[in-house]
């Protein structure tokens, strides 16, 4: 039981904590149960983010998703996924609470025009240091290349892209590198 009150313990401290969503979480996330607790690596925190991203919903409910059943089974999925979503319920409910009265006070209005650059740093600096523990090459940028061409300029649905770059990966890994380990 310490075990699953501690990851509700950290994944409620980063709920509460970030400011600007899911991807501002992810590094918090990733320094919490990779560098502190060191409850898993980090290629296998990466591995989880890939899934996270592909999988509907928030990535931050996701990842948590992710990282608690890795960690402890479906037990520890409920207590990650709940330290991650009580902080913003109650955070929301409060402010809808007052917000319709404060909503057009001037000094609201510019606390959260000052915290727009931030939520932008916090969402660039998790991609950038991701990308660099990636493993990106040359071969590997091809594919997100490729990827927003066909979504942007022909119009193909990021759903089928998905599907392709799956089957394309479990092609890869099953025959091409199990080929070149014989």
């Amino acid at each position: 039981m310490k075990k699953y009150l501690e990851m509700f313990v950290s994944f409620f401290k980063i709920g509460a904590f970030t400011l600007g969503g899911g991807y501002a979480m992810l590094p918090l996330i990733e320094k919490e149960v990779v560098d502190r607790k060191q409850w898993i690596d980090r290629d296998t925190f990466l591995d989880m983010l890939a899934l996270a991203q592909s999988a509907p919903g928030p990535i931050a409910i996701n990842t948590a998703v992710f990282v608690g059943y890795n960690i402890a089974g479906m037990p520890g999925m409920i207590f990650t996924v709940l330290g991650s979503v009580l902080p913003s319920f109650f955070i929301i409910l409060i402010i809808a609470s007052f917000f319709v009265g404060i909503k057009d006070n001037v000094y609201v209005e510019r606390a959260f025009k000052g915290i727009r650059p931030a939520v932008v740093a916090l969402i660039a600096a998790p991609v950038i240091r991701l990308s660099q523990s990636a493993k990106i090459n040359r071969k590997t940028v091809i594919i997100p290349i490729i990827s927003a061409i066909l979504v942007a300029f022909l119009g193909i649905s990021p759903i089928y892209i998905i599907i392709a770059a799956a089957v394309l990966g479990i092609i890869y890994g099953k025959y091409i590198i199990k080929g070149e380990t014989k």
